[in-house]
């Protein structure tokens, strides 16, 4: 597959006629005050890259993705490789210092909203990279002159979230300083400088934060739905990261051009939820007007998918009649300009959407003992995904959205809303983008077992392949290793403190998991 490269513009640097040619302290090559407005369109690239290079297995384990493409699927992982640790890169070398610049740049401009866009990077990066790892190095990541460095606990990691979300929150909200809407917009590739959809944004984070924490005394559904009733209200406010799609390197990953998604095709479950299997126990009794746009039927108009692993049906003639994630069979490649739904070469990559947030409300409102309000918020969550895929596809019409509302595979009253319906529905929408928080979700809820009080809306959802990977004892799947490159060549010893040195250490559960 292709990897994705992406470099970071280069300052000018501009010498005044008296100043020396050699200079030993001054490197011409390197530039030593970097701008905020160079440093920051980058920082989106990067987002985008983490997740979708890693997707290629965990969409896998979670089974957006199928196809018997590799162990992902098999809820295992590659030893001696970097495979899995993008997300890693992402948050440590892609944004990292460049975020660290950012901030002590602009505060010493009074740049505040470049502060809080930092701030908020900043605690998407941890939070994704806890979640996806586990415990991971906080405290002393940007040390100076360190070579070893010791891990902190995900509790520490989820705190710092709350913290720089927060703080975010506070300079964005500034009026005083020297960061005009101006000097932000142009850089700024998903929000253009708006203070309010970054303060939303933020407060998205602050909800995954403390929706993740159900099994803990500490979790507060009341809080979470405040945070969820500040953040996104509408697609308007989805935080997408853009793809130009003119060229590689700066089309989608996802997309036919990069020729990187041939072999990952759609699952049973997606297929499944599309055609009402799920929701009614009856395939086909109500197909979701999403369907069409979000995968693609055989040769014969049959919808198939593949089950964990397997490939399945068993043969590969069989199997090459499931279409791929462009649409295609056989691995075939479409061609620039081609595919479907998020899988096109132009398609923005979506970071967080309101659809989420909506599912994170109903959820925090069921489990506070609120059906009505889960029910308008479960409501508002499917509509909202019905509108993003239709904008991404073949427009749905309001006839076919209000047919779906009203069928079957959606509860018509409050009363009848159950926390399956709920989950269910947010593994669907999140399809294709959402990868880390839906297997928090499955995680949380320890996949069909259920959570610490006994809820467990996944049961008889086939997430396991036929066999695990054979490091994993029979176990799935719970957190991916630190990045090999860095990690395990370098910081062995830190390694062996949190017990990533063992063959199951990928089997472990996490902390926002326990009770």
């Amino acid at each position: 597959m292709k990897k994705i490269y992406f470099v970071l513009i280069a300052l000018a640097i501009t010498f005044s006629g008296c100043k020396k040619y050699f200079d030993i302290n001054t490197d011409p090559a390197t530039p030593q005050n970097p701008e905020s407005k160079t440093l920051t369109p980058p920082l989106f690239a990067q987002m985008e890259r983490g997740v979708q290079f890693d997707a290629r297995y965990l969409g896998g384990l979670i089974q957006y993705f199928g196809g018997a493409v590799n162990v992902g699927e098999q809820h295992g992982w590659l030893p001696i490789s970097d495979a899995m640790g993008e997300i890693w890169r992402t948050n440590y070398y892609g944004l990292g210092a460049n975020l660290n610049l950012i901030i002590s740049g602009s505060e010493a401009k009074q740049e505040w909203n470049y502060v809080g866009m930092a701030q908020a990077l900043k605690a998407w990066g941890w939070q994704i990279t806890t979640d996806y790892h586990g415990d991971i190095i906080l405290k002393q990541a940007y040390e100076p002159n360190r070579f070893v460095f010791d891990y902190d606990p995900q509790s520490d990691v989820y705190a710092e979230v709350v913290r720089l979300a927060n703080e975010s929150i506070k300079n964005f909200s500034r009026t005083d300083g020297a960061g005009t809407v101006a000097k932000l917009a142009g850089p700024d590739l998903v929000y253009q400088g708006d203070a309010a959809k970054w303060i939303k944004f933020n407060y998205g984070l602050l909800a995954r934060n403390g929706n993740n924490l159900v099994n803990k005394s500490t979790y507060d559904p009341a809080k979470v739905i405040e945070y969820c009733d500040k953040s996104l209200a509408s697609n308007a406010d989805n935080f997408i990261v853009p793809n130009n799609g003119a060229l590689s390197a700066d089309a989608n990953f996802f997309g036919p051009l990069r020729q990187n998604m041939g072999s990952y095709r759609q699952t049973r479950i997606i297929v499944g939820l599309l055609d009402g299997s799920y929701f009614t126990g009856t395939p086909g009794l109500v197909v979701d007007p999403r369907r069409d746009n979000m995968i693609t039927a055989s040769p014969d108009g049959v919808f198939r998918g593949t089950s964990p692993y397997s490939g399945d049906p068993g043969t590969v003639a069989a199997k090459n009649q499931i279409a791929n994630l462009w649409g295609v069979y056989a691995g075939a490649n479409p061609g620039a300009g081609f595919g479907k739904y998020i899988f096109k070469d132009k398609a923005g990559f979506p970071i967080m959407t309101s659809t989420e947030i909506q599912f994170i409300k109903a959820e925090a409102a069921l489990r506070s003992n609120n059906p009505t309000l889960a029910y308008t918020a479960f409501l508002k969550g499917i509509s909202e995904s019905i509108d993003f895929v239709s904008s991404q596809g073949v427009a749905i019409t309001p006839a076919a959205k209000t047919a779906y509302l009203t069928s079957a595979s959606v509860p018509q009253s409050a009363a009848a809303l159950t926390l399956r319906d709920v989950m269910l529905q947010k593994y669907l929408a999140l399809y294709g983008y959402g990868f880390v928080e839906t297997w928090s979700d499955l995680r949380k809820y320890n996949y069909i077992t259920g959570d610490a009080k006994g809820n467990n809306p996944y049961v008889n959802v086939y997430f396991f392949p036929t066999s695990f990977y054979a490091d994993n004892a029979g176990k799935p799947a719970q957190r991916y290793r630190p990045r090999y490159n860095s990690e395990y060549i370098w910081n062995v010893a830190a390694l062996k403190k949190i017990g990533a040195d063992k063959i199951d250490y990928h089997t472990v559960p996490m902390w926002f998991a326990q009770p």
